[in-house]
């Protein structure tokens, strides 16, 4: 059961991550030039955290 829970940490960690960029780039690095990298790099972190769930609920994780 220990390894499903670090997993389910790793997700939480990760999903966390892509949220803080995501509104930084909403509030603060509005008006940054590398703008649309860093919400491409939020989306591509959700979408690592939906593959995890997607394993762990298909019993590949």
């Amino acid at each position: 059961m220990l390894p499903g829970m670090v997993l389910w940490l790793v997700v939480l960690f990760i999903a966390l991550s892509a949220t803080l960029i995501l509104a930084l780039t909403l509030g603060p690095l509005r008006k940054a030039a590398n703008v649309r990298v860093l919400r491409l790099l939020a989306a591509v972190q959700y979408a690592a955290a939906l593959v995890l769930v997607g394993a762990r609920l298909t019993g590949n994780a």
